[in-house]
């Protein structure tokens, strides 16, 4: 069943992306929940006040991640997708992802990173379709769509992110949902006997020749989903950080330069 939020929840689109329809298709349970999202509260505690306070919000909602905020006095939430910011004392919320002006990256907890890494892990590499050059410095996970046009615009740029060592594995995310031709198109484009070539044609405009298969967009969707993905492109370093929508070549390299001089290593998955 779909989560039905209030307003003041509703998902806002990142800058550089192509935004998801306001009713989504509900996210699917995942069989296996990382231990993160599974153990119990301790009572008293802020994760357990937040909790209760969410449960008078939206009766029956269970988070898939609650730990420590990347500042203090709030837990960070992950739920059906949304990141939210809830006071220790269950009283505040806010929504949004908040920016680190002093590393200049989208600040997360280590703890909601690690979820997300072990969640975007679980792609098989049959799965995904790579752009990669030899050697690469960098590999990122990107969500992606055929119709959208940030999708589009990075995909233009493919060979430029590739000069610069930087390996792009797409996973599928038709944004108009499981029930829309874009859907349809995509599971064609993942059932193409050349996946590289089926999707650069359809990010160029080219009709897309009906293939059917068992193909993993509907599980890509819904992974997409719980991670966190409102629009399209969504790009992820390997360590779980988003590191927004459509970002040029040159400032992708530089955030990922950053994001590695952060963690002291070179940041390859």
């Amino acid at each position: 069943m779909s989560r039905s939020f209030p307003p003041a929840l509703l998902g806002a689109m990142s800058l550089g992306a192509c935004a998801q329809p306001a009713d989504p298709s509900p996210v699917q349970p995942s069989p296996a929940q990382p231990a993160a999202a599974a153990r119990a509260a301790p009572a008293g505690s802020p994760e357990a006040r937040v909790r209760e306070a969410l449960g008078q919000l939206m009766p029956g909602v269970q988070p898939d991640y609650v730990g420590a905020a990347p500042f203090p006095g709030f837990r960070e939430i992950l739920l059906d997708g949304q990141v939210l910011y809830v006071s220790d004392d269950g009283r505040y919320l806010m929504q949004g992802q908040p920016f680190d002006l002093q590393t200049r990256q989208p600040a997360a907890s280590a703890g909601l990173m690690e979820y997300r890494r072990s969640l975007l892990a679980s792609v098989p590499a049959g799965e995904r379709i790579v752009f990669a050059p030899p050697n690469a410095r960098y590999t990122v996970t990107v969500f992606t769509d055929i119709e959208c046009g940030y999708c589009r615009r990075m995909h233009q740029d493919i060979a430029e992110y590739n000069r610069l060592g930087i390996a792009v594995e797409y996973l599928a995310f038709p944004r108009m949902g499981m029930a829309s031709e874009g859907f349809r198109n995509m599971v064609s484009v993942w059932c193409a006997a050349d996946r590289r070539k089926a999707l650069t044609d359809a990010k160029s405009g080219k009709p897309v020749p009906r293939k059917d298969c068992t193909s993993p967009v509907a599980m890509h969707y819904t992974l997409g989903q719980r991670v966190g993905v409102t629009g399209t492109p969504a790009v992820f370093a390997p360590d779980g950080t988003q590191l927004g929508g459509y970002v040029p070549p040159a400032q992708l390299r530089a955030a990922l330069d950053r994001l590695a001089g952060a963690d002291g290593q070179a940041g390859g998955r």
